[in-house]
This record gives structure tokens, C-alpha cells and sequence, in this order.
């Protein structure tokens, strides 16, 4: 059997022990533990075990969990709610201000936590009832909710980046700058529609009754603003150092962590029960995702010991005639079929071993690959049928939002998410600008 022929049944075995529900770990890292014992016997063993070592001797895996115990008590700590305040009382006055708002939360929450689902979860809690409530349009405010909330994947500190930087063996700093002006760019354009789309017809999002506005002092404004900015203080002492080289990349998670803590020590919020579950969710995640980078480092090993990625790199650009635009597009369309069914950090491990490869072999940047695969993934998260994100609404929205009116909401959204990964792809300096200035490339 030839090379070509192992790694597509490598590919194929995985796919299916995937799809009869086992766990992402488990099959990839089943697959290339099986491959490499068949292949090369028992000295094949030494494969996984050398990943498994890599891993445990990959000094930024720390900032993990700092970061994921960051968000778990900015959220649990209900920090989140003074944020809603805010954005609550200043754009209250605009038609669709309470939507932009939302928006502008989410982008913070996406500073704060790196992840889409606290993003999801403080959206639905907090801000969908309040959106309801003030008259806006459910479809409107669940598009809304579920748009935003995948901002947590592409605004530093986001995880999927990490995890993205730890396989393709690509600085982690460079990838968060990538990620910001994209992040900010594509935030712009989800508030330039709800705008747009609420003075066209107001009645999606009315703004807040005149009466009301009185009733808020200047005072309660100021007061709200001070308390809504204490997240971006958060960002900006973990990420200034950093930026600067005063602190590495592990120190710095943990400046963030730490200062998360002491903020809700501070406001009086630092319960024993905000403090378990954030340590519980904290470790259960950490360990998620140390299985999945371990599974997927030794599949990857395996795989790129076939000439896997040479094979198909040859088949693509000689055998088939493509050249390199059109390869990426496809690989691109892959992630949204995929993202039907699986979730971004599966998607990465599953084809992470083929792709990173071939994109450095067709020439193209890898730190600007990682923005592009991150946005597609957020696309694939709210692609019906199964998208990841369409659940989680489904899960936490109230029973008078049915899958179809969420499903209809995301249609104008994938539509500006699509424009936008157009847009970082016909011009790569969008990404590349900030990290190339930072870092004097």
C-alpha cells in the first residue's frame, strides 16, 4: 500500500470514529497510536510518546489556563453586568443602540475571556431579556448575540489562536496582534448593518422612550462608565507589559488572571462559589484541551512522517493544475463544511496536520492562515444545520425564539462575516500590518 493510500485511510478512520460520537481526543490520537505501531512497530511507540513530551515541555500551554480562569471570573464574578449597564445607558438613545451595545460588549467580553461561549452565555443571560424587553426584533438580537459572542475567537486573548500557534508552531504574540484589527474591523461592520438596518426600519430597534433618558443622570452615567471600563483596565495591564517585552507571554496571562481575581475581590463578588466554579471549569477545559493538542501533535507526527503533505501538495498544484488562490479556497470552504458538525477546536486538530504544511508549501503566511482559519471557523459556527452556535442559542434563549427564527438571524451576518474574510484575504496587511510593526518584521 502505498504512502498516499495509508494517510487517506489514517484520515478517512478518523472521520468515522469521529462521526459514531467518540471524542475528539480519543479518535485522533487512536488513529496515529495505531498507524504508528503498524507502521513502524513498536519502535513506532516512540512517536506518541515524544509528543506527549513536547507537550508537557511547551512552556506558553501555561497561559491556558490563566486565561480560561480569567474568564471564568470576570463572568461568574457577574463583572459582565456593569458592562451591559454601560453600553446600556449610552447608547440607550440610538435607534438599534442597545444592539450596537451589544456588540461593543461582546468585543470586551472577547478581550477578557478568549472564549465563544462565555461570550454566548453573558449575551444570552444578560443582554437578549433586556433586548426583549426594550422591543427589539428576536431575530435581530439572537443574530446579535450569536455574531458577537464568536468574536471571543479572534480578539486576543483568544484561546483558538493559542491553540492554532502551539500547532503550527507560530509566536503567540504575533497571532493576537493579527487578530485585533481584523476583530475591530469585523465588529465595525456587524455595527455598521444594525445600524443601518434600524434606520431603515426603526421598529427592529427602538431607541430608549425620552423619558426614560431623563431619569439617568449625568452622575449615574459617569458612574456606569467608570465601572464598565474596569474590563479594558484588565486587558490593558496583562497586554501593555507584553506588548512592550516587560513581561513574557506566560507572565502576562497570569498578571491577567491575577488582576481578574483582585477586581472581584475588590468589588466584593470573590465568593467561595464563584471562586470553585471558576477553578472547576478551569481545570476541565485546561485538560480538554491538553488531550487534543496531545492527539493531535503525535497524528500530526505520523502524518508528516508518510509525506503526506507533500503528496497532496502535489496532487493539488501539478497532478489537478490549481494554483495557489484556488487551493486556499477550497481549503477555506472545507472549514465551513466541517463546522457543521464539529467544533473550531476540532476542526484545527483534525486538519491541522495537512494544512499548516500546505499552506507554508504554496507560500502564504501562516500568522495571516491562522486569521483566515480563525474567521472561517467563526463563520462554520453559525452555519445551519449544525452549527455550534445555533445550539448554544437554542440552549439558553427564552421558549418564544424557536431554531427557526434563529437560524433566519444569522443570514445577514454570515453575509458581513463572509465580506470580511474576503476582504483579509484580497488584502493580507490587514492582519500582518500590526504584528509586522510591533515586531519590526
Amino acid at each position: 500500500m502505498s504512502y498516499e493510500m495509508i494517510a487517506i485511510l489514517m484520515f478517512a478512520s478518523m472521520m468515522l470514529m469521529l462521526m459514531t460520537g467518540q471524542r475528539v481526543f480519543g479518535a485522533i490520537g487512536a488513529v496515529a497510536a495505531i498507524a504508528a505501531l503498524a507502521l513502524w512497530g513498536t519502535g513506532g511507540s516512540v512517536i506518541p510518546f515524544s509528543a506527549a513530551m513536547k507537550l508537557m515541555k511547551w512552556y506558553p500551554l501555561l497561559t491556558l489556563p490563566m486565561f480560561i480562569f480569567m474568564g471564568y471570573v470576570l463572568s461568574e464574578s457577574r463583572i459582565a453586568d456593569d458592562l451591559y449597564k454601560m453600553f446600556h445607558v449610552w447608547m440607550g438613545p440610538v435607534s438599534g443602540g442597545l444592539a450596537i451595545g451589544t456588540i461593543g460588549l461582546m468585543v470586551l467580553i472577547s478581550a477578557m475571556n478568549g472564549l465563544s461561549v462565555a461570550g454566548m452565555a453573558i449575551g444570552a443571560t444578560i443582554a437578549l431579556p433586556e433586548l426583549l424587553k426594550r422591543g427589539y426584533d428576536k431575530k435581530m438580537v439572537t443574530g446579535v448575540i450569536q455574531a458577537g459572542s464568536s468574536l471571543g475567537i479572534l480578539v486576543p486573548p483568544s484561546v483558538v489562536l493559542v491553540l492554532y500557534a502551539m500547532i503550527a508552531r507560530q509566536p503567540v504574540g504575533q497571532l493576537w496582534l493579527a487578530g485585533i484589527i481584523p476583530g475591530l474591523v469585523m465588529a465595525a461592520m456587524f455595527v455598521a448593518y444594525i445600524y443601518i438596518r434600524c434606520r431603515i426600519t426603526p421598529s427592529l430597534g427602538p431607541a430608549l422612550p425620552p423619558g426614560e433618558r431623563d431619569e439617568i443622570t449625568m452622575g449615574e452615567k459617569l458612574r456606569l462608565l467608570s465601572a464598565g471600563l474596569l474590563p479594558l483596565a484588565i486587558f490593558a495591564a496583562m497586554m501593555v507589559p507584553f506588548i512592550n517585552g516587560w513581561t513574557s507571554l506566560v507572565e502576562s496571562s497570569a498578571i491577567g488572571a491575577i488582576t481578574a481575581f483582585l477586581a472581584a475581590v475588590v468589588k466584593g463578588r470573590m465568593t467561595r462559589e464563584v471562586f470553585e466554579t471558576s477553578v472547576r471549569q478551569t481545570l476541565a477545559i485546561s485538560c480538554m484541551f491538553m488531550w487534543i493538542i496531545l492527539a493531535a501533535m503525535a497524528f500530526g507526527a505520523v502524518f508528516d512522517g508518510l509525506g503526506a503533505v507533500r503528496a497532496i501538495d502535489n496532487l493539488f498544484t501539478e497532478q489537478l493544475g490549481l494554483d495557489p488562490w484556488m487551493i486556499l479556497i477550497l481549503m477555506q470552504l472545507s472549514f465551513l463544511l466541517m463546522g457543521t458538525f464539529l467544533d473550531d477546536t476540532a476542526m484545527l486538530v483534525i486538519v491541522a496536520p495537512l494544512y499548516v504544511p500546505l499552506v507554508k508549501a504554496l507560500g502564504f503566511d501562516l500568522i495571516w492562515y491562522g486569521v483566515l482559519y480563525t474567521i472561517t471557523t467563526q463563520i462554520a459556527y453559525m452555519t445551519p444545520p449544525f452549527g455550534y452556535n445555533l445550539f448554544l442559542m437554542k440552549a439558553m434563549a427564552p421558549k418564544e425564539i424557536g431554531l427557526r427564527d434563529i437560524y433566519s438571524s444569522i443570514v445577514p451576518f454570515v453575509i458581513v462575516m463572509i465580506a470580511a474574510l474576503a476582504l483579509i484575504m484580497a488584502f493580507p496587511q490587514i492582519a500582518l500590518w500590526l504584528p509586522h510593526t510591533v515586531y519590526g518584521l
